[in-house]
């Protein structure tokens, strides 16, 4: 399948939005709040009327999708872009061509492409400032290959990085990285 073919299986925004179960009230409340610099608004201007488009690879149970989803449509938005939703496990296809670090199924993944349907880019799952200082906290728990690993993800990384999410500073850092990307669209 072509780029064109999956972005037409995907799913709009709002119907994307409207299925969620997991994060939605996060999500919309980062979207409701998170306002484009004025460099992004000037930097998705010179986007509008080239046709591009995005398909992103998320899943309603992400932390990451649900503070990266919100800041890049608001980007898309004023870019005048269109943007399909689709969900990860269920299109393992195209997910296995953007593996991060070769083996992972991160999400979310955005894959941006023209009119014609070639590529022009691809962004995600986060920012690099945000992947450093998760890292570093991965490395202050216990070893991943015990049950103490999975006891410490869940009651110590998950709810510092839901905390990380909510931060205007996070969405800046968020907001750049993307704007890196984008620029060379």
């Amino acid at each position: 399948m072509t780029l064109l073919d999956w972005f037409e299986k995907g799913a709009s925004a709002q119907d994307y939005i409207e299925s969620m179960e997991v994060n939605k009230e996060t999500l919309l409340h980062i979207y409701n709040q998170y306002i484009p610099s004025g460099d992004a608004v000037q930097g998705m201007e010179r986007l509008q009327g080239k046709g591009m488009k995005a398909v992103v690879l998320t899943a309603d149970w992400c932390g990451d999708a649900m503070v990266n989803v919100p800041i890049f449509l608001k980007l898309a938005q004023t870019a005048l872009m269109d943007v399909r939703f689709l969900i990860r496990d269920e299109n393992l296809e195209l997910m296995d061509q953007y593996l991060t670090n070769g083996r992972a199924r991160s999400i979310p993944i955005i894959v941006f492409f023209d009119r014609e349907g070639k590529e022009a880019g691809k962004w995600g799952p986060r920012a690099g400032e945000i992947e450093a200082l998760v890292t570093e906290w991965k490395k202050q728990l216990p070893d991943p290959a015990t049950d103490a690993y999975k006891e410490a993800f869940k009651t110590e990384l998950i709810p510092k990085t839901r905390k990380l999410f909510q931060q205007k500073e996070t969405w800046d850092k968020i907001e750049a990285d993307m704007l890196q990307t984008m620029s060379q669209l």
